[in-house]
């Protein structure tokens, strides 16, 4: 038996890669860990119309203090954790898994922005990505279909990564655009533009400056138009004050019954009622590549919020490819593997770079070799 380590380095970024050969008589890889049970996750989705009381703000604030991290992870014990660690394995230490699944397969990428190319951030205007997490989906794109899909207006998405030949899905999907001259992968040129709901756009408007006069008076509030949905963020909000904020954003909403509210990490989201969210955007693009019937693609998403669950279930539910929740607690999620989200915002950009820039490394650089070769990754950070 002879073993041979080879190192990559990315000088940029401060992350090397070691990779160790071992040739042996043992099976290519290790079989998948299996799950215990499953877990749903999701959206809260709280229509307009059936708000109504006290009882229902306070329903509203007790959710919006079950988003808090901070709350969510003084309930969690070791034992929680362990479980739910088993259930959902980092994606770090999986990779024999992912190797062995996607042999053969047109990996597609997806990538939730906030959260997981960029910190989570007070100000949202100034959740700007690494120029290191930016080269790795640069090098990511050469070799694989890329498409990042948010909760922001697509152009401030766009603005942020700066990325041409990037898909981009905004607003939850309901806002999606691919590459200005086409795709290498497709086999027609045009470009892809689609916007399921654009008869919505002057009810948003209307509905975004509503929310901007009743939300001035609140101290840490902020309101983000993206276009077609809408962002009250409450992070820099007195909890104190939630309760304010929630009957204030319940005395617009109750006008305007074809839109919903759910929530995400300390802000809701208004959008229009139609069936579309991160999910149906996945299928979306998978279909305009070419990919939507075949066999042989393998679809990975990358997310952190509870809107991402919605693609995350696609996923399982098409039984192709896997989603991973970036988070540093346990959740109910859909996704198959995790990554522990690090308490420093640099420390996580680091490790969602370390996975795209293992991921281009593999998929890109590795040539399969016959069963004998059994193959160990371990990434070196440098903080």
């Amino acid at each position: 038996m002879t073993r041979q380590n080879v190192v990559v380095a990315d000088t940029k970024s401060g992350i090397n890669v070691a990779i160790t050969m071992t040739v042996s008589n043992s099976s290519l890889f290790t079989k998948a860990v299996k799950k215990t049970r499953e877990t749903q996750g999701g959206c809260i989705n709280i229509p307009p119309k059936k708000v109504g009381g006290g009882a229902r703000i306070n329903a509203w604030v007790d959710s919006m203090r079950a988003s808090s991290p901070t709350r969510v992870k003084s309930a969690a014990s070791l034992s929680d954790q362990s479980s739910w660690m088993l259930r959902h394995p980092s994606a770090l230490n999986m990779f024999e898994q992912i190797i062995e699944a996607s042999k053969g397969k047109q990996i597609v990428m997806f990538l939730d922005y906030d959260g997981t190319l960029s910190p989570i951030v007070d100000d949202p205007d100034r959740a700007f990505m690494s120029d290191a997490m930016r080269t790795a989906v640069r090098e990511l794109a050469r070799y694989f279909p890329t498409a990042i899909v948010s909760g922001r207006c697509r152009d401030k998405v766009y603005n942020f990564v700066r990325l041409a030949e990037l898909y981009y899905a905004g607003s939850h999907g309901m806002d999606i655009k691919g590459p200005a001259k086409g795709s290498k992968y497709k086999k027609e040129t045009k470009a892809v533009l689609f916007q399921p709901a654009s008869e919505f756009l002057p009810m948003i408007d209307e509905v975004y400056k509503a929310l901007l006069e009743k939300t001035k008076s609140i101290p840490g509030a902020s309101v983000e138009h993206n276009k077609f949905c809408l962002s009250v963020h409450y992070r820099c909000v007195d909890e104190k004050k939630w309760s304010m904020l929630a009957q204030q954003v319940r005395s617009v909403l109750q006008q305007y019954p074809k839109l919903r509210l759910t929530q995400g990490r300390k802000v809701l989201e208004i959008r229009p009622t139609i069936k579309w969210d991160k999910g149906k955007a996945l299928e979306f693009l998978l279909e305009s590549l070419g990919f939507g019937n075949c066999t042989d693609v393998f679809p990975v998403y990358i997310g952190d919020d509870r809107t991402d669950e919605d693609a995350f279930k696609i996923l399982r539910d098409r039984g192709q490819g896997f989603g991973i929740l970036v988070s540093k607690i346990p959740k109910d999620t859909s996704a198959s593997y995790s990554l522990q989200e690090p308490l420093e915002a640099r420390t996580l950009s680091y490790y969602i770079h370390a996975l795209i820039l293992f991921l281009y490394l593999l998929f890109s650089s590795i040539v399969y070799t016959p069963a004998c070769i059994n193959y160990h990754f371990f990434f070196v950070i440098n903080l």
